[in-house]
């Protein structure tokens, strides 16, 4: 089972990194600074300044308050591979302004669930309706708790590409969480099982065709 993400959160003793994607432990200080390279001098001490750093790669990641200016993208969790590249595109680039921007993010991550939603054979342009027909196809009918949860599905965010104005990085981390999971269940999974049964010998799988009446 593919372990769970977590997302980086300030003073947090462990996330999954924002440089290495890895999970691993951070060590937390106040960012200072000198006047000289040899770090003598005049000293800067600023509290609003935090840096974790990562026991995995030893690379910095630096807060201001609660955000995360360095690296500038990153903080959310890669895109399943498998996801269409157009989807995908817009994938990446949520995923470089959700630092800066979380309503911007949002609003493509939603723009992505409607395509993902259409390359699954639905229509498009209605979250609500189109998830609630996956969930009658096997997705599992928490996702539409899930969207319901961030307000994406209902009367004031049914078009792509609309801005909820409460927006904030909690609902951006569980739209691009959504847009990973839809995809494995819908995608990847049943990819995973075509190429199980098909490395399965020719016997075994006529047996099974026979057995289940086919040919």
């Amino acid at each position: 089972m593919k372990a769970e993400y977590i997302p980086p959160k300030r003073a947090a003793r462990a996330f999954n990194c924002p440089n290495c994607h890895v999970y691993a432990k951070q060590s937390w200080y106040f960012m200072g600074g000198a006047s000289s390279e040899n770090g003598f001098g005049t000293q800067y001490h600023n509290e609003k300044f935090l840096v974790s750093d990562c026991e995995n790669c030893s690379s910095p990641t630096i807060w201001l308050g609660e955000k995360v200016i360095f690296p500038i993208h990153s903080s959310a969790q890669p895109p399943n591979p498998d996801l269409p590249e157009e989807i995908r595109q817009d994938y990446e680039e949520a995923r470089t302004i959700s630092n800066l921007s979380p309503r911007g993010a949002a609003a493509l991550l939603r723009l992505a669930i409607q395509k993902l939603c259409a390359h699954l054979g639905q229509p498009g342009k209605n979250i609500n309706s189109d998830i609630a027909a996956l969930v009658k196809e096997g997705l599992p009918s928490g996702v539409q708790k899930a969207l319901d949860s961030v307000r994406v599905i209902g009367n004031d965010a049914v078009h792509p590409g609309s801005i909820d104005l409460k927006d904030d990085r909690d609902t951006v981390n569980t739209l691009f969480k959504l847009v990973n999971f839809i995809s494995t269940k819908m995608i990847t999974e049943p990819k995973e099982i075509d190429e199980l049964y098909s490395s399965l010998p020719q016997e075994k799988i006529d047996g099974i065709n026979q057995r289940d009446g086919g040919s």
